[in-house]
């Protein structure tokens, strides 16, 4: 573990890059990137970040990190196998080169001077088979006329002979028919109007203010001095939804059950939501946070370590 730091200085030293360049590419505070080369382990966090930091470190110098973590856990480098050699596969030909230009633009012409040729192809041989279509139909023979049909003979008028003598024709009473009795009206009864029932009234679920909130200060004193990567730990002692956005835009969430831990590790702030404020307690970097709400609160938008104490 002891000869970690000056293998690491060596080959940053062998790119020409400095601390501050490494710690850019890295995203590594420098103070953790001198520790590392000074084997100063007491000042670094906990192992697990140490390997991490090991591992950016020869990514950013473009060196397999297998043969640093040997040298970290104090083993030979010599058991490490070789990295095998990255080869880079031949770039393909364009699809389109410059030789193939001149044998595409022929291809196109022929194409066109073909479709030239046929269409005027065809109006050839519509010119020719129209006046033969006209001919044909010359030759039909007309159709038949209907012949109108005769004219009906006159009837003629027949006129009675004249009365000389009038007679009057006595008329009959005429009775008008009976009127019939309407039958009666049968009225159905009314159905009974349904009682009214009253639906139970839900409890509403109470939900963070929008304004600003009483524990951000207890946050920001708690967080100050915290540095990068940050480590948040949920404590969970009822059923609680979480919902947690990490650095790379990666959102994990879920319900947890009671008496359930999660961990997300991230070089930026993150943005947590939690759906029972009250069931689970929070821990950034081993420091204790304070109570978001009580059971059933939801929170949303809360930024862990708080940037101006405003979620985004």
């Amino acid at each position: 573990m002891t000869q970690v730091g000056a293998y690491l200085r060596e080959l940053r030293v062998k790119r020409g890059m400095s601390l501050d360049e490494l710690s850019r590419i890295t995203r590594v505070a420098p103070r953790y990137l001198e520790a590392l080369e000074g084997d100063a382990f007491n000042v670094l966090p906990a192992p697990a970040f140490t390997r991490g930091f090991i591992r950016a470190y020869c990514q950013a110098l473009g060196t397999p990190p297998e043969e640093a973590l040997a040298r970290y856990d104090g083993r030979d480098p010599r058991d490490v196998p070789a990295a095998r050699p990255v080869v880079k596969a031949a770039a393909a030909p364009a699809p389109h080169s410059t030789a193939d230009e001149p044998r595409t633009r022929s291809a196109i012409l022929v194409s066109f001077v073909l479709l030239v040729v046929l269409g005027v192809a065809l109006f050839a041989v519509a010119l020719v088979t129209q006046p033969a279509r006209e001919q044909r139909a010359d030759r039909r023979p007309p159709a038949p006329v209907a012949a109108a049909p005769a004219p009906a003979p006159p009837v003629a008028a027949i006129t009675p002979p004249a009365d000389t003598t009038t007679r009057p024709i006595p008329s009959a009473p005429v009775k008008p028919p009976p009127r019939l009795a309407e039958p009666p009206r049968v009225v159905a009864p009314a159905p009974p109007a349904p009682a009214a029932t009253t639906a139970p009234a839900m409890a509403p679920m109470p939900i963070a203010p929008s304004g600003p909130r009483p524990w951000m200060p207890q946050v920001q004193s708690a967080t100050t001095g915290i540095a990068t990567p940050y480590r948040l730990v949920a404590r969970v002692s009822e059923p609680t939804w979480i919902r947690v956005r990490t650095e790379d835009g990666r959102t994990s969430e879920e319900t947890v059950p009671a008496g359930a831990v999660r961990e997300w590790v991230s070089n930026r702030p993150f943005v947590v939501t939690i759906g029972n404020a009250g069931g689970v307690s929070f821990e950034l970097n081993g420091r204790s946070l304070p109570s978001f709400g009580a059971s059933g609160t939801v929170i949303s938008g809360l930024v862990l370590p708080p940037e101006g104490g405003r979620p985004q």
